[in-house]
């Protein structure tokens, strides 16, 4: 595995020579400072001046392709990983650019010439995109050897048996593909999206369209994805579906190779802008791999490049079953850029073309409450909850959040029985007991019920300082102070920056007759920029004290501990 980019470009400086007598230091630095950050368009840039000073500096080139690649300008980054093979300079992410262009090109013999001549990316890469080759040259029992090998080979058996048995696929021998698709996972192939839909496509084409509705609900369950059900009202209609399996030419298998390594790494050790290298590289060579375009823009939006990701998002065609997932993506990228009102109209535009998906409402619902318009919510998540079934595994949550959206407009009633219903549906949900349990602190409402949601809510989420604040708060309510503090110091140390948690600890000092200590969280609480109106009684309270405060609003505390005074 290469070192991530922000460690290569500190190498890059190291070995780029003299650099305090270069006249384009600016450039060297700034691309020093981009890779660090991690921001990849302007690190592109920058490597592209200093690469013109030092043309044939290795970690300079290593760092300008790699920078190419993760903003997914694969074809900037060919000249030089060219450069690099005639100049003998070895580099895994040079040879993942020359083995991507082969690829495109449906240049087999350059692939082959490649991989003979020693060019390495990885064993599972360079074994599979071999045999690939070998099928696109039409030498199809050279292939079915390469296959075999990586069968093999330890750690790949099932890359190998489902890339085999798309390659039968592709050459008509279905028989023999559902052969390999139909044995257990320990004998063959372990599940997964792609096996499912090439499998499915194989029993399709194969006229067996009952098993191939059998293996697709067994694989994605009742409530598939939205681009998943045009595949499955296909298979009900006796229709093969078009482009369901994991590839039908040579080169779409090899992207979608690239996109399974990706995928394969995901949630391990490998750092995202790692995966980001194969995405983008799978992207390159099938422009039509919407799945790959989505991926990249994950990672992207997860690295923190949330304009490259709406960017990426982009890219899917409308009229690809992808498009919806990577709309609701470039949603959430606008969102994260604090581009709201471009991530509504996303979002509303996305409901007008797909009125009948309640997941696009119930997402238009959570921009608006996050935006604090909740009348809009409110609209979003009926409407979602109308399309949901009743026992749909999201329906909870929308049901919680439009309680959420009813609390925030004063409709207590109708907050409760979403509250409540949303419990019913998802028993012992510790946001859920929280929230409900909380805002009837608040209202100074059945306390006791209160503490035994939050109590239950804690034990699930000890970690969770909203909720043991929540937890300090109504034994607080209950004037069980010294309890209460134990709690409270507890919620500061899980929220240290949370204006309200270190405000409810200072409340809690107070009644306990610790007024320097309270004191001093009110003005810490204030340096932690709070809401106005939380700020103006904070200011209140260490003018005057807690208790004169709670008198000037009708409040009558509970019997207090110790005296203040």
């Amino acid at each position: 595995m290469p070192r991530p980019l922000s460690l290569a470009l500190i190498a890059a400086i190291a070995l780029s020579g003299p650099v305090a007598a270069n006249p384009d230091l600016g450039a060297y630095l700034a691309a020093r400072q981009a890779g660090l950050t991690q921001d990849y368009d302007a690190a592109a840039t920058y490597f592209g001046k200093a690469l013109t000073r030092d043309p044939s500096n290795p970690a300079l080139r290593e760092n300008a392709l790699t920078a190419q690649i993760a903003v997914g300008r694969v074809e900037n980054a060919l000249p030089v990983a060219q450069a690099m093979l005639a100049e003998g300079q070895n580099g895994q992410m040079a040879n993942l650019v020359l083995l991507a262009e082969a690829t495109r090109t449906e240049d087999w013999d350059r692939v082959v010439d490649l991989m003979e001549a020693g060019l390495e990316v990885g064993p599972m890469i360079d074994g599979l995109t071999q045999a690939w080759a070998f099928v696109g040259k039409g030498q199809m029992d050279v292939a079915l050897e390469a296959f075999d090998e990586m069968v093999e080979t330890s750690g790949l058996r099932s890359f190998g048996y489902l890339h085999k048995a798309a390659a039968l696929a592709q050459v008509g021998d279905l028989a023999a593909a559902d052969d390999i698709l139909s044995r257990p996972p320990e004998q063959g192939v372990v599940p997964s999206r792609a096996s499912v839909l090439t499998h499915v496509q194989v029993l399709a084409r194969l006229g067996r369209f009952e098993p191939a509705q059998e293996v697709l609900d067994e694989g994605f369950g009742p409530n598939p994805a939205p681009e998943l059900r045009a595949i499955r009202a296909q298979v009900a209609d006796g229709v093969v579906p078009k482009g369901a399996g994991m590839a039908d030419t040579p080169r779409a298998a090899v992207a979608h190779l690239f996109l399974s390594l990706a995928e394969a790494l995901q949630g391990g050790e490998a750092q995202p802008s790692y995966l980001l290298m194969y995405a983008q590289a799978a992207a390159y060579i099938d422009p039509d791999l919407a799945r790959a375009h989505v991926m990249a823009a994950r990672l992207l939006d997860e690295i923190g490049q949330h304009d490259l990701a709406a960017a990426t998002f982009a890219r899917v065609d409308p009229a690809d079953p992808a498009f919806l997932t990577a709309e609701l993506g470039r949603a959430e990228a606008l969102r994260a850029q604090g581009r709201t009102e471009a991530a509504i109209e996303v979002l509303s535009q996305l409901a007008r073309g797909h009125d009948d998906v309640a997941l696009v409402h119930a997402s238009l619902g959570d921009i608006h409450r996050e935006a604090e318009d909740y009348a809009a919510a409110n609209t979003a998540y009926d409407t979602a909850l109308s399309l949901y079934g009743p026992d749909h595994p999201s329906r909870w949550w929308v049901t919680y959040a439009r309680g959420i959206t009813h609390e925030r407009m004063d409709q207590w009633d109708s907050a409760e029985a979403d509250f409540r219903a949303a419990l019913r549906l998802e028993p012992g949900q510790p946001s859920v007991l929280n929230y409900l349990g909380y805002s009837m602190v608040e209202m100074g409402e059945n306390l006791d019920e209160a503490l035994a949601m939050i109590e239950e809510a804690a034990a699930a989420r000890p970690d969770s300082g909203a909720i043991i604040d929540s937890l300090g708060w109504v034994l607080f309510k209950l004037g069980r102070y010294d309890e209460a503090v134990t709690h409270m110091e507890r919620a500061v140390e899980l929220e240290p920056v949370d204006p309200i948690v270190t405000d409810h600890l200072g409340d809690t000092y107070w009644m306990v007759g610790r007024a320097v200590e309270a004191r001093f969280q009110w003005r810490r609480a204030l340096s932690f920029d709070p809401d106005p109106e939380l700020a103006e009684r904070i200011r209140r309270k260490l003018e005057v004290g807690l208790e004169e405060v709670m008198h000037e609003e009708g409040q009558t505390p509970a019997d207090m501990a110790y005296d203040t005074d």
